[in-house]
């Protein structure tokens, strides 16, 4: 039940995180396209902007894309095989995915920390908030592809994607 409460805390403070990078995002081109638009030249900052704030967007959503089933998802093979097969092969894919995230943790984490020593040319923020996104992206799938396994494993959920408006467990 705790395990239920906190997954779906996650889930909502994804969204809440996401919806506010998308906003950043639309207000960072709104901005470049008036520039160009009324005043024939726009703001340097606004690219660079938009490009965090489209990798927070991806970082973030990654999580919640793959809780949903809304990840790109290739099932030919695996669906057409006999009854059991489909369940666990799903399982193993969410476990697996989970293990690789793991894995990748201590690289990303290398790689944020090294953004420190660089700043943005045009923000000029500290890179190792820019570059926290791939982090964000790695924890964020590792929490909802281990959230999938258990769900499967504990007989929740079969593991296919979710009807829109459906929600997850």
């Amino acid at each position: 039940m705790i395990f239920r409460q906190a997954l779906a805390l996650v889930a909502a403070a994804s969204r809440f995180a996401t919806g506010a990078a998308f906003f950043i995002l639309m207000g960072a081109v709104l901005v470049q396209v008036l520039g160009r638009t009324l005043f024939h030249s726009s703001p340097v900052w606004t690219e660079e902007l938009t490009r965090f704030a489209l990798l927070y967007v991806a970082a973030i959503g990654l999580g919640l894309a793959y809780r949903s089933g809304d990840l790109v998802n290739v099932d030919l093979v695996c669906e057409s095989l006999p009854a059991p097969w489909p369940k666990l092969l799903r399982a193993l894919s969410a476990l697996l995915t989970a293990m690789l995230c793991l894995i990748l943790i201590g690289p990303a984490w290398r790689f944020t920390s090294i953004g420190a020593l660089q700043t943005s040319p045009a923000l000029t923020w500290r890179m190792d908030f820019i570059h926290a996104s791939m982090l964000v992206a790695l924890v964020s799938l590792c929490i909802f592809s281990l959230a999938r396994s258990l769900s499967i494993a504990t007989g929740e959920s079969d593991g296919l994607p979710q009807a829109a408006g459906e929600e997850t467990p």
